[in-house]
């Protein structure tokens, strides 16, 4: 459930995936592609090998119309299993997710035991898995050995998570993937916080200022 007082209303969204999929670079390229009325820095703590040891941080957000402050704060979990504790940390009282799965073959081993941790971490802070906020990245999308994206979708094309695919490193898809979770975000809580009946803040308006868009 969201963090909500009288006047701010808050949201956490975790990126979660196996060890360099690209979780840190969906955020810095977030960071360098929206425009809200409210956008901090990425903070983010970093080993020498250049992988995620704690979490990355980016916070947004915009004002509604009744006055409102409605607030995200966008972080990342380290990929590497010997940190599952801080995973589970990170995870905590999130209320939406994107998994970002490596696309590169040799990969798909991890893809599975990293969804499987987080569906299982998921249970153990006390998620609802089956009804929380969730779509699916393959990013990578341009490593020669890429599984086929046709490939992808008739594998996954039984589950109810929105299916994504990226290259974070140039932007493309990041964008796309996060409006996505937006969209599962507002359907899922709008009714039991008023966002339209009290805030007016309907689907269109909270994507749009929280991407900062007119």
């Amino acid at each position: 459930m969201p963090d909500h007082d009288a006047g701010s209303l808050s949201f956490k969204l975790v990126y979660y995936g196996p060890a360099q999929s690209g979780k840190t670079t969906n955020l810095l390229r977030l960071h360098d592609i929206l425009s809200p009325e409210l956008k901090g820095e990425v903070m983010t703590m970093e080993t020498k090998d250049d992988r995620t040891l704690f979490f990355d941080l980016l916070p947004l957000g915009f004002r509604a119309p009744s006055g409102l402050l409605i607030k995200l704060r966008l972080f990342t979990v380290p990929g590497q299993v010997a940190h599952d504790g801080t995973r589970k940390a990170v995870l905590s009282r999130a209320d939406g997710i994107v998994f970002v799965a490596d696309s590169d073959r040799s990969q798909e081993t991890n893809n599975g035991e990293a969804f499987q941790s987080m569906a299982d971490n998921c249970h153990r802070v006390g998620l609802d898995f089956e009804h929380i906020p969730l779509v699916v990245q393959f990013n990578k999308r341009d490593l020669p050995g890429a599984v086929p994206e046709a490939e992808i979708r008739e594998r996954w094309e039984a589950a109810p998570w929105p299916l994504h695919f990226a290259v974070a490193l140039t932007g493309d898809g990041v964008e796309a993937t996060f409006e996505s979770l937006l969209r599962a975000l507002y359907r899922r809580h709008d009714a039991e916080l008023g966002l339209a009946r009290e805030h007016g803040v309907g689907e269109q308006a909270f994507v749009a200022g929280i991407l900062g868009r007119p």
